[in-house]
C-alpha cells in the first residue's frame, strides 16, 4: 500500500465521509417536490441575478442560481424554490442532483493531492478512467485502441478533427449533416449548420453538408444523402479528410437516424479514405447501449469518437490508424481530480445496474415519458405534437413551434416548476434530457401534469 492508500483506507476517514453522506441524505430528502420561491429571499435573489448578468455581460437564459442541494431530478435554487430539472446542465447531470455515489467519490477525491489532472501530472484514477472508457467502447468489437482525456466536449472534438486532418493530409475539407451542431470553438463554429454561430468569424475550414435522415421517407432520404455525398466527392475528389456524424441530432431538434442510413454513408466514406468521426457528446449513456454507435451497430465502421456531458470528463477515442504524431494533442487541464473520480463512479453505476438494453431502465423511462407526451398530444393536438428522440433524449413541439411562442411558454413552464430547454429550428422543439440515474415514473407523471397545465394556460391566454 502507498501512503495515500493507507489514508484512504483509514477507518476514521471512512467514518467521516459516511457521516457527511448521511447529512447530505437527510437534507436532500427534504426536497420532495416542486416548491415556490421563499418570499423572504426573492429580493436578494433578484439583486444577485442582476449583478451576475452585469458581471458576465449578459443575463442567464433562466433566472437560475442553485443553492447547492438537490434530490435526484429535483434541484433547489437560492431563492428557496424547487424544480424538476430536465435540462441536466444540457446533459451533464445524468444522475440528477446530490447523488450519493458521486458525492462520495468527490469527497474521497478531495483528499488527493493534485487538484487538476493534466498533461504532465495525472493521478492513478486518470489511467483507470482511460482504461474503462476504452474497454467500454470495445464492448461489441469496435477496434478502438486509444483514449485521450480532454477538458470539454468541443476540445475532445477538436482533437478528433486534428487526428483526421493529420492522418489524411493534404485532404482538408469536411463533411457534416444539415442542421448539425458541433461546438463553439473557431474551427467547430465553421461546422455548425447555423450561420448565427459563426457571424463575424473568419472562414478557416471548408465544410459541405449532407441532408439528414427523414423518418417520413426512409429510403428516399437515404438515397438523397448518398447522392449529395457522391456529388461532393465528384466536385472535390480526394479533398475530404473527415465526415462528422451526429447519429441522433441533438441541438438540431432530436432527429434520430437509423442503422441503414448511417451505414450507407459510412461505407461510402470508407471507400474514399474519409475518416468516420462520431460525435457522442450528448448521446453517450443515453441510448440502449453505452455509445450510440453501438446502439446502431456501427462498431466496424467508426474511426474516431468523442464523448462529454454525462461522462463528466470528456475524451477522444480512436483506432490505431489515427494515432497522432508527437505534439499534436495535449491538455494542460484534463479535469479536476473530483471530476475524474465522479466519472469513474458514474461508469461503475452504469455497469452495476440494468440501464441498457431494450428492457433497460433508459428504455423504460423513455417509454413512460413518450407515452405521457403522446397522451397529451392526443387530447390536445393543437397544443403538442410528437414526441421524437430516443432513450434519455426526448423532444416534442409545443403550440405552433415558433420561437416567439415557444420561448414564453418555456419560461412559464420553468416558473411552474419544470425546467426544459429548446432544440431545432422550424419548428423550435422542447428538449428533455432525462436524469436516468435518479428519475422514476412517478417523477415523470408529476412533471407531465405541470407541462399539460402550462400548455392549457397558454391556449387560454392566447
Amino acid at each position: 500500500m502507498t501512503t495515500f492508500d493507507q489514508l484512504q483506507s483509514n477507518p476514521q476517514v471512512d467514518s467521516s465521509i459516511q457521516d457527511l453522506l448521511g447529512q447530505l441524505a437527510d437534507h436532500s430528502q427534504k426536497l420532495t417536490g416542486i416548491r415556490p420561491p421563499n418570499p423572504e429571499l426573492t429580493e436578494e435573489y433578484q439583486a444577485t441575478l442582476d449583478d451576475f448578468a452585469s458581471l458576465r455581460g449578459g443575463k442567464l437564459f433562466f433566472p437560475y442560481l442553485a443553492s447547492g442541494l438537490g434530490n435526484g431530478p429535483l434541484v433547489e435554487l437560492a431563492d428557496g424554490s424547487v424544480k424538476y430539472d430536465y435540462t441536466c446542465g444540457i446533459g451533464v447531470h445524468l444522475f440528477g442532483h446530490s447523488h450519493p455515489a458521486i458525492a462520495k467519490a468527490s469527497l474521497q477525491a478531495a483528499l488527493e493531492d493534485v487538484v487538476m489532472q493534466g498533461n504532465i501530472q495525472q493521478n492513478l484514477n486518470s489511467y483507470k478512467l482511460t482504461q474503462k472508457l476504452t474497454a467500454l467502447s470495445q464492448k461489441n468489437g469496435a477496434p478502438i485502441s486509444h483514449c485521450f482525456l480532454s477538458s470539454s466536449g468541443v476540445m475532445a472534438g477538436e482533437n478528433a478533427l486534428k487526428l483526421a486532418l493529420q492522418k489524411n493530409s493534404p485532404a482538408s475539407r469536411v463533411l457534416a449533416f444539415e442542421r448539425c451542431f458541433a461546438g463553439r470553438t473557431l474551427a467547430f463554429s465553421q461546422i455548425n449548420d447555423k450561420a448565427a454561430f459563426r457571424q463575424g468569424l473568419p472562414e478557416i475550414l471548408n465544410v459541405d453538408y449532407i441532408p439528414f435522415y427523414d423518418e417520413a421517407d426512409p429510403e428516399g432520404s437515404t438515397q438523397r444523402a448518398l447522392d449529395t455525398l457522391t456529388q461532393h466527392l465528384q466536385r472535390h475528389p480526394g479533398q475530404y479528410a473527415a465526415m462528422f456524424f451526429e447519429l441522433i441530432q441533438g441541438e438540431g431538434g432530436y432527429y434520430p437516424g437509423t442503422t441503414a442510413f448511417h451505414r450507407a454513408l459510412m461505407e461510402c466514406c470508407r471507400e474514399h479514405q474519409i475518416a468516420v468521426l462520431v460525435d457522442e457528446v450528448q448521446t453517450f449513456a443515453r441510448t440502449h447501449e453505452p455509445f450510440a454507435f453501438q446502439h446502431y451497430k456501427l462498431d466496424d465502421l467508426v474511426d474516431i469518437i468523442w464523448i462529454g456531458k454525462a461522462a463528466q470528463v470528456c475524451a477522444t477515442l480512436f483506432t490505431k490508424n489515427y494515432a497522432p504524431k508527437p505534439g499534436l494533442i495535449a491538455q494542460t487541464y484534463t479535469a479536476s481530480t473530483s471530476t475524474v473520480a465522479s466519472a469513474l463512479a458514474i461508469l461503475d453505476e452504469l455497469e452495476s445496474a440494468p440501464y441498457f438494453g431494450e428492457d433497460g431502465k433508459i428504455a423504460q423511462l423513455h417509454n413512460h415519458f413518450k407515452a405521457g407526451l403522446e397522451d397529451i398530444a392526443q387530447r390536445h393536438p393543437d397544443l403538442l405534437s410528437g414526441p421524437w428522440g430516443l432513450g434519455a433524449m426526448t423532444g416534442c413541439t409545443a403550440l405552433d413551434g415558433k420561437p416567439e411562442t415557444v420561448m414564453p411558454f418555456l419560461h412559464d413552464l420553468y416558473k411552474n416548476g419544470v425546467m426544459a430547454f429548446v432544440a431545432g429550428q422550424k419548428p423550435t422543439r422542447l428538449r428533455f434530457l432525462l436524469p436516468i440515474g435518479a428519475l422514476t415514473p412517478e417523477h415523470i407523471t408529476d412533471s407531465l401534469k405541470v407541462l399539460e397545465n402550462t400548455l392549457i394556460a397558454h391556449r387560454v391566454s392566447s
